[in-house]
């Protein structure tokens, strides 16, 4: 894991997680790490969206619910641990969106150049929807307790 840059090359905090500006929106949740918790995560984030004025329906929304049910279906699948949950949290400031997606799992980290998966296989390209829809996109030590976030921006 790189806590230094994005996969840009951009330089990040120390945390590895931008500071947020005052007049921001945030909202934080903590799932099950289940495939309904998926479910909720994904579709809070898209309510959460449209009460803070991206509708349901507009390119903003549909790109970041998109981005979130990548992220959280991989939280779910890879950085699932027994009796943990996984975390959103959502940033909306005057520039770009910020998605992320915190679990347990350290060990288990994505690539942040992935590639197409083999043949016909069924799964493997959620990393390539992100990185295709969101601006930048990375992976940093989560801050608060063991595990990774995985976090992207989408400039609306």
């Amino acid at each position: 894991m790189n806590s230094e840059s994005s996969p840009t090359g951009t330089a990040l905090p120390a945390s590895g997680l931008p500071e947020i500006p005052a007049g921001s929106r945030e909202f934080v949740m903590r799932f099950s790490s289940t495939p309904r918790g998926a479910r909720l995560a994904r579709r809070l984030v898209s309510h959460r969206l449209d009460v803070w004025g991206y509708a349901y329906d507009s390119p903003a929304n549909e790109a970041l619910t998109l981005v979130a049910a990548e992220l959280v279906a991989n939280a779910v699948r890879h950085g699932r641990v027994p009796g943990r949950d996984f975390e959103v949290r959502l940033v909306a400031t005057a520039g770009p969106v910020r998605l992320e997606v915190s679990d347990s799992r350290a060990e288990r980290v994505p690539p942040l150049s992935p590639r197409e998966p083999p043949g016909d296989t069924e799964s493997g390209r959620g990393l390539m929807i992100v990185a295709a829809v969101a601006d930048r996109w990375g992976i940093v030590p989560r801050t608060k307790g063991p595990g990774k976030t995985v976090w992207a921006e989408c400039v609306l």
